[in-house]
């Protein structure tokens, strides 16, 4: 027989207050930082590629993400000095925190957040709490030739020592390829497919995604995305053309922050109404007030919760720095009321 979970809390939920956390932004208007102009200077000479990495590798950045699937790591690049930074959205996919650390001998940390990108076409723009960062300028990936030379920097094969610098030409500027992605939730059948993309003989490793492919300027022409594990010497980069409407609307209008328990769900168990907690994020919300795997979510903030579902749009209602009670029943069936301060999802967006 069905377990009645929801009855047991049912007083509770009348008596809990709403939500008590105001709203965690600063409304206080700052100017806004500019996109870096386009450099009409192309280093040249036997150094050309020496100078351009010079000139480019400031703006490089090491993305790290933590999961429940593990540690992962790829590169982004910085387009506005106020923190705005560029990568490939499978690099921060399911990511439960994000960190952005600087390509300094000692590297800078910050948390990080996806502001807006696109999940089928892999972009994600991230932000920064940062000022007066070191920038790179867009290019046109319209206007690149085959056999042109393309420099590709990134955290390849996430070694320690920085980011490596690999060069080569363009080799196409009209591929489709598709990459093998289980944890694309947009994808079909696991596959994510990429068009028009760029065919570079710069090497493009595993830690390389997100990273920029640059002209001999130190223009982003393209955004290192994926190598052939069956061929040497091929890498593929997304035109930068096809990402900049990404990049400009997700920094002139962010995604608004969506709220975050810092839990993993289960499928409820037939017997139980409720939201079963699979997993508890380490340091979050959740994992700060207590809950633990296994406990069962039937009240949030003085509402009923019949299932995963409901708990999801209960949590995305509200935001932030809301303080709310939580009705949990435990594994052994005790019962008990937590309270948490939500916290800012890294990597929703609309």
């Amino acid at each position: 027989m069905k377990r009645t979970l929801v009855s047991t809390f049912a007083a509770i939920a009348v008596l809990l207050p709403a939500c008590t956390g105001g709203p965690t932004q600063d409304d206080t208007a700052e100017p806004v930082a500019a996109f870096p102009s386009s450099s009409p200077s192309f280093a040249t000479g036997d150094d050309a590629v020496v100078e351009v990495v010079e000139r480019v590798l400031p703006a490089v950045v090491n993305v790290v993400s933590e999961s429940s699937q593990g540690r992962g790591e790829g590169t982004g690049f910085i387009v506005r000095s106020d923190g705005i930074v560029v990568t490939n959205f499978h690099v921060v996919e399911g990511a439960t925190t994000v960190t952005v650390l600087t390509s300094d001998d000692e590297p800078v940390e910050y948390d990080a957040y996806v502001i807006g990108g696109d999940v089928q076409d892999d972009l994600a723009i991230l932000d920064i709490e940062a000022t007066s960062l070191p920038t790179l300028p867009l290019g046109r990936s319209a206007d690149l030739q085959l056999g042109q030379q393309v420099v590709a920097l990134g955290y390849a094969l996430g070694l320690a020592g920085g980011p490596s610098v690999t060069t080569g030409i363009v080799s196409s500027l009209t591929r489709q390829i598709t990459v093998q992605d289980a944890n694309c939730l947009e994808c079909v059948n696991g596959e994510r497919i990429y068009n028009d993309v760029i065919q570079t003989d710069a090497a493009i490793n595993r830690g390389n995604s997100g990273g920029p492919l640059v002209d001999l300027a130190g223009r982003v022409v393209g955004i290192n995305t994926a190598g052939a594990d069956s061929a040497e010497n091929i890498g593929f980069a997304i035109q930068i053309d096809a990402a900049k409407a990404v990049i400009e609307r997700a920094a002139a209008d962010p995604s608004a922050p969506v709220a975050f328990m810092g839990v993993q769900f289960d499928i409820e168990s037939p017997d139980t109404e409720g939201a079963l907690i699979a997993g508890v994020v380490a340091g979050g919300p959740a994992d700060d007030a207590g809950v633990e795997a296994g406990d069962v979510v039937v009240v949030f903030d003085g509402q009923i919760v019949g299932s995963t579902e409901e708990l999801r749009e209960l949590i995305r209602s509200h935001s932030p720095g809301d303080r709310v009670e939580v009705g949990i029943v435990r594994p052994d069936g005790s019962e008990e009321v937590v309270t948490l301060v939500l916290d800012r999802n890294p990597t929703a967006i609309a």
